[in-house]
């Protein structure tokens, strides 16, 4: 009775009104709600690194905004965090709606004096390089954190030297209780961010509750990942699998109560570590696709052995990878999930999620229906529009909006080269032969 306007339909539109403090304990959960969501956004904000690591930055902020345009659902809870570390191989858990595939266990790296200190090197490159950015960092992916018997070790570590504790999400609280009472601790200890538990089904939810108290639990947020729950699953990983082998076999595709255009558990712009493997990639969310299974993109990968080698690899993956500027050699278009309209002064592009309206009185509509072809580069359409007499100042300005906007496709470096026929390769010999 004291808290009918949580799923009383009709006591709802006494919430947050004077009828509303009739149910304090309503209002206490309203106000903790909107305190985890402003949280939420603030950990957004706090990967920035402006005047910290400017190349960094910029390719993240266009990260951020391609994803708000691109992820639909997803958009607004992807705080974009700057790195995640594994600290183990795979997952026990095995939930088959799991947004990342994750593979069988393998393993975990134990806390040895020698991995103790790779990762002390590993995690303060990190906040040397980026400041209090470094704070977002979290230590699991396609991995459960209680999976490492010595998680706790390793994100003790973290707080000393970054000066926040990782936030913690597991599904497997009830594996090791004294594991997930002394990360518990931890968060009672510095006090940072709202671990979660992942709740698999209602007899898991009662045996939580069974094995801890409320006192303990007041740190945790409890995901009701279970199939009577309201939660959406991303269309993302075994979850995608299950979607299409339900379509195939003309079954409805309906795999939770609750639909909406979730498209990735992805949150990471910016690098995914694995510390067994001993491999850095540069990664960004978006949305789930035959081309992107997963829900998330790698635009490169590199090894280390140490903490000197890791800082190395990071700079090359920000080198070769975040481009400050537009690079005049990729194709001019637009996203493929762009729908274009043109407009008298500039374009309309249109998202699943958001409308973008781009004009520029001298090179706008011309820009827009060059980029909407596909069939030039971007040089060849900055030289374009300055033959038709815009300046090179304006054209450069312009494709540094679309550029930083995430509104231009960004192609798959990485991708091998198509095969050349005969007289490509002629061409292609005749070129490295010619005098500058």
């Amino acid at each position: 009775a004291e808290l009918l306007p949580l799923w009383r339909r009709d006591y709802l539109k006494y919430r947050r009104t004077e009828e509303g403090k009739r149910w304090p304990k309503a209002e206490a959960w309203d106000l903790y709600m909107q305190q985890m969501i402003r949280h939420r956004d603030l950990i957004r904000e706090e990967g920035r690194t402006e005047g910290i690591h400017d190349v960094f930055d910029a390719w993240r902020k266009r990260q951020v905004n391609r994803s708000m345009s691109e992820l639909g659902g997803s958009a607004d809870a992807v705080v974009h965090p700057i790195v995640a570390f594994e600290l183990s191989e795979g997952c026990t858990v095995g939930c088959w709606f799991c947004g990342l595939s994750a593979e069988r266990y393998r393993g975990h790296i134990p806390y040895t004096d020698e991995n103790a200190a790779l990762w002390r090197g590993v995690v303060t490159v990190m906040n040397d390089l980026f400041g209090t950015a470094a704070q977002t960092g979290f230590c699991y992916w396609a991995t459960d954190p209680c999976d490492n018997p010595d998680y706790d070790r390793f994100i003790e570590d973290y707080y000393h030297i970054t000066g926040a504790l990782p936030q913690t999400t597991t599904a497997a609280p009830l594996k090791d209780p004294a594991l997930t009472r002394r990360i518990l601790k931890l968060f009672d200890k510095y006090k940072t961010v709202t671990n979660r538990f992942s709740v698999l089904t209602v007899k898991h939810l009662n045996k939580i509750h069974d094995a801890f108290t409320p006192e303990e639990l007041i740190g945790v947020e409890l995901v009701m990942q279970n199939r009577e729950s309201l939660g959406a699953k991303a269309n993302a990983g075994r979850a995608r699998e299950r979607i299409l082998k339900l379509r195939e076999a003309g079954k409805s595709d309906k795999i939770a109560n609750l639909e909406i255009d979730h498209t990735t558990i992805a949150c990471v712009s910016g690098f995914l570590v694995s510390m067994p493997r001993r491999v850095v990639q540069l990664v960004s969310p978006v949305p789930g696709s035959a081309e992107y299974p997963l829900g998330y993109r790698v635009f490169g990968e590199r090894s280390f052995d140490d903490a000197e080698g890791y800082r190395a690899a990071i700079d090359d993956l920000i080198a070769t990878h975040t481009h400050p500027d537009v690079p005049r050699h990729w194709p001019a278009r637009f996203r493929e999930d762009l729908g274009f309209e043109p407009l008298e002064r500039g374009f309309r592009l249109t998202s699943r999620c958001l409308e973008h309206v781009i004009e520029n009185a001298v090179c706008g509509a011309r820009v827009g229906e060059l980029m909407h072809r596909g069939d030039r580069t971007i040089g060849e359409v900055i030289e374009t529009i300055v033959d038709e007499g815009a300046s090179v100042l304006t054209a450069a300005e312009f494709f540094d909006t679309l550029f930083a906007s995430g509104l231009i496709d960004e192609p798959d470096e990485n991708a091998p080269a198509a095969p050349m026929d005969d007289a490509q390769a002629a061409d292609t010999t005749t070129a490295a032969t010619a005098p500058a």
